[in-house]
């Protein structure tokens, strides 16, 4: 009785006119799937991660250690669904990543820790500041690395020129953070002469907070002239070394002190925090890096993240055409640049290795299934 039951309904499925639409419209679905799903190479795992900077400037690291990072640590180990602490103490600081399990709801995570810590506003010790809250995404890792290097131009030349590229690639759709890593920022700097400072009977705090008064700008009011409406702004940021020599900074004997007059202005490189430097082997040829096997090139490094649940693959194709395209233009020929991440075209290539065995395992699936039928 089973086996004449099953035998109907594949004859009813065999002889059905809608039988040839389904399948038709099963692999037209198939296909939409793979051409719309994301190509990523990092997988969507959802693990809440926040970090917390907290400030004691002048403290020692031990002292930071006692009165912040362990009673921090005490009651951020109460929030329900906390794994791993891991907290760092340092001259003048303390930072702490809290690591939720696998699976815990990103959104709710985050309203518990932000609910927790301001409960405890009120043991932060005196000299200490408000703590830093910066949540951590599986997004947030870089898909592109792009390093410029050239042995003709200073780290603060590439740097500056990290930072245009930068911009463009910000104008690209689906494309999140970005980072320049390494080179010389700039810097206008100021060295005050203290015999002069004497002279002319002007305190460093009095210099500090003309300067921080005199580089902000501020909305005054407005005005209207037939049927349009004006803002007017005061102030203004310093842009320029020149700009910055010219603050007066106190009168003395009924004429004013200018800054260039107490202090030596520059407009440069800022000393960097860190190096980057980029190296390569004997087969560097081989993979196109026009570099020199042993030596050593000043580097900086732009990273590229995505938004998520975006196709990295897209975004990094997009990424590499925008750099091509800005090549002899803003990017000056004797600077190099070299793909050191893609991590789109390894999602790709993984995808298409797993499309191409779904294709044959469907090819002999179909294959055994129609000889089995036929025999």
């Amino acid at each position: 009785m089973n086996n004449s039951f099953i035998e109907k309904i594949i004859r009813s499925f065999i002889d059905s006119k809608l039988t040839p639409l389904i399948i038709i419209a099963a692999i037209l679905l198939g296909m939409l799937a793979v051409v719309f799903l994301p190509r990523e190479e990092e997988p969507q795992i959802v693990v809440p991660m926040i970090d917390v900077f907290v400030q004691m400037p002048g403290a020692t690291a031990q002292e930071v250690e006692q009165r912040v990072t362990y009673p921090m640590e005490k009651f951020l180990w109460e929030i329900p669904g906390v794994e791993y602490i891991y907290s760092t103490s340092m001259p003048g600081m303390s930072m702490a990543i809290v690591r939720f399990y696998v699976g815990e709801d990103e959104e709710k995570s985050i309203a518990k820790f932000y609910n927790k810590l301001y409960a405890h506003l009120d043991l932060i010790p005196p000299g200490v500041s408000m703590p830093i809250i910066k949540p951590r995404y599986i997004d947030d890792v870089p898909i592109v690395l792009l390093t410029l290097w050239s042995d003709q131009y200073d780290c603060f030349t590439l740097r500056r020129i990290a930072c245009q590229l930068e911009e463009e690639l910000k104008q690209i759709n689906d494309v999140s953070l970005t980072e320049v890593i390494g080179g010389q920022r700039r810097e206008l700097r100021i060295v005050l002469d203290t015999s002069r400072l004497r002279a002319y009977r002007i305190s460093l705090l009095q210099v500090t907070n003309i300067i921080r008064s005199a580089n902000h700008e501020l909305i005054v009011g407005t005005f209207s002239t037939g049927n349009q409406e004006f803002i007017v702004e005061a102030g203004g940021f310093i842009n320029t070394a020149d700009e910055l020599g010219n603050i007066v900074v106190g009168v003395h004997n009924g004429r004013p002190v200018y800054l260039r007059d107490i202090a030596q202005v520059s407009d440069g490189p800022k000393e960097p925090d860190s190096y980057l430097f980029l190296g390569v082997g004997p087969q560097a040829k081989v993979k196109g890096i026009n570099a020199e096997p042993g030596k050593i090139y000043r580097a900086v490094t732009i990273s590229v993240a995505k938004r998520k649940g975006k196709n990295a693959t897209k975004i990094a194709e997009a990424v590499l055409h925008k750099v091509e395209a800005l090549k002899g233009t803003l990017i000056p020929k004797e600077v190099n640049i070299t793909i050191t991440r893609n991590y789109g075209e390894t999602a790709k290539e993984k995808s298409d290795e797993l499309l191409k065995h779904l294709f044959l395992a469907t090819v002999s699936v179909t294959i055994l299934i129609g000889f089995f039928l036929g025999t």
